[in-house]
C-alpha cells in the first residue's frame, strides 16, 4: 500500500533541491498528485510550493497538513542505493520523508474523500531558511485555503520509531542570525594609531553577547546567544584592519523573549561601537518565529494519538521551525515523531529518513483529520 510513497521518497532523496530552488522537487510532487485528482492543485505557492485540496460533500472545517520541500547544503555520506546524486546537497533533515508521508495521505484521501470540510495538503518551500511559510501565507492564493486547524510533524532521531513527542504551548524556539559589521579606518601596521581599529569593540561584543540572556531571561527557560563566527581583517602583516564582523545566533522559546534579547543585543553593539568611535551595521537572516501549539489543536492531536506511545516533552526543542508563521495565525500544533533510537542525528551526513515511519505517520495524520473534521472551530 505504501510502496508508491516509499519509491517517491527515494526519488526525492536522489534529486534534492535547496531552499528557494525546489522546482524539480515540486515537479515530482505535482506528477505524483495529479493522477489522484484532488479538487484543487495549486502550484507556485509562495515560491515553488504546492497545495492539494480534497473536499468533502458536506460543509465543515478546513484542515491543513504541512510538509517541507527543501534539502540542505550537505554532502551525503550514506551508502544506500538512493543516495543523493546532487553534489553538496542532501535530504539530511528528512523532508523527503515528510513529503512521502503527505503523499501517502493524498493517496488515502483520493480513495475516500473526507466526509465533510476540506483537507489541504501543503508542500511548503524554503523551510530551512525561514522564508517559506511567510511567503505562502502572504500569497494571495492562500487566502481561500486559510485553515481552521493546521498540523505538522518533524521526525526526531534518538527516540523509538513512531513515538510521539508532544508538548502543550511552546514546541520549538524562535531564532535568528545576527550579522554585525564594524567599520573603522584601515592603517599601515607600522602606524596603527593613524587608523581606527575595531578589534577591541569586536572582542567586547563577543565576550558580552553570551552574558546577555541572564539579564533579559524573564519567563523564558530557553534564551541564549551563540557566537558562530568572527572576522578581523586579513592575513596581511602590513595592514592594521579597519573592518570586523561578528555573527551570532539568538534563540528564545518565545517571540517576546526574542524581542527582549534583540533589544539588548543591539544596544550592546551600538554602545561598543560608540565607545571606540566606530560605525556599526546590523542585519538579520534565517529568521524563525517560535512555534506554539494551541490548546484546541493539541486536544485533537491527543485524541488522534489513541494508544500510540507518547512522550510529553518537558521543554521546547531548541531548534527552530517556520511553521510558527501558521500557528501564530491559526489554531495549530506541531509534534515530533521518533525516527529510531540509533538513527544518526538530523543534519548529519549519513542520516537517512526511515521508510518504516511513512505508514505510521500517514495513518496518524489521517486520524488527526478525522478528529479535526468533527471539531467545530
Amino acid at each position: 500500500m505504501f510502496d508508491a510513497a516509499i519509491a517517491l521518497r527515494h526519488r526525492l532523496h536522489q534529486r534534492p533541491c535547496l531552499s528557494g530552488a525546489e522546482a524539480a522537487t515540486a515537479d515530482q510532487i505535482g506528477a505524483f498528485l495529479l493522477p489522484l485528482r484532488p479538487d484543487q492543485l495549486i502550484t507556485g505557492l509562495g515560491g515553488h510550493g504546492l497545495a492539494a485540496v480534497f473536499a468533502g460533500a458536506a460543509p465543515g472545517p478546513c484542515i491543513l497538513l504541512r510538509c517541507e520541500l527543501d534539502a540542505l547544503p550537505i554532502q551525503e555520506l550514506g551508502g544506500q542505493g538512493h543516495c543523493s546524486q546532487i553534489a553538496g546537497v542532501g535530504h539530511q533533515c528528512g523532508h523527503d520523508g515528510h513529503m512521502a508521508i503527505l503523499a501517502a495521505v493524498a493517496q488515502s484521501l483520493a480513495r475516500q474523500r473526507p466526509r465533510n470540510g476540506r483537507v489541504v495538503l501543503l508542500f511548503q518551500p524554503a523551510e530551512e531558511t525561514g522564508d517559506g511559510a511567510a511567503a505562502v501565507v502572504a500569497d494571495p492564493r492562500f487566502a481561500p485555503l486559510q485553515p481552521d486547524y493546521c498540523f505538522a510533524l518533524h521526525n526526531v532521531p534518538g527516540y523509538p520509531l513512531g513515538q510521539l513527542l508532544l508538548r502543550d504551548g511552546p514546541f520549538s524556539c524562535a531564532s535568528r542570525g545576527m550579522a554585525i559589521n564594524l567599520h573603522g579606518t584601515t592603517a599601515h601596521a607600522a602606524q596603527p594609531e593613524s587608523g581606527l581599529s575595531p578589534a577591541s569593540a569586536m572582542c567586547r561584543i563577543i565576550a558580552e553577547l553570551g552574558d546577555l540572556p541572564a539579564a533579559v531571561r524573564g519567563e523564558d527557560s530557553i534564551l541564549f546567544a551563540t557566537v558562530v563566527g568572527a572576522k578581523l581583517g586579513e592575513k596581511a602583516f602590513g595592514t592594521a584592519p579597519g573592518q570586523a564582523s561578528v555573527w551570532a545566533t539568538l534563540r528564545s522559546q518565545s517571540d517576546a523573549g526574542m524581542q527582549r534579547l534583540l533589544t539588548h543585543a543591539e544596544a550592546l553593539v551600538r554602545d561598543a561601537a560608540d565607545q571606540f568611535g566606530l560605525r556599526a551595521e546590523i542585519a538579520y537572516q534565517d529568521v524563525f518565529p517560535a512555534t506554539a501549539n494551541s490548546d484546541q489543536a493539541m486536544a485533537i492531536l491527543r485524541r488522534a494519538a489513541g494508544s500510540q506511545a507518547v512522550l510529553e516533552l518537558p521543554q521546547p526543542f531548541r531548534w527552530s521551525e517556520d511553521f510558527g508563521h501558521f500557528t501564530a495565525r491559526f489554531p495549530g500544533a506541531m509534534f515530533g515523531i521518533g525516527a529510531g533510537e540509533h538513527s544518526p542525528d538530523l543534519h548529519n551526513p549519513d542520516y537517512d529518513f526511515p521508510d518504516q515511519l511513512i505508514p505510521i505517520a500517514s495513518s496518524l495524520f489521517l486520524q488527526i483529520v478525522s478528529q479535526a473534521l468533527d471539531t467545530p472551530p
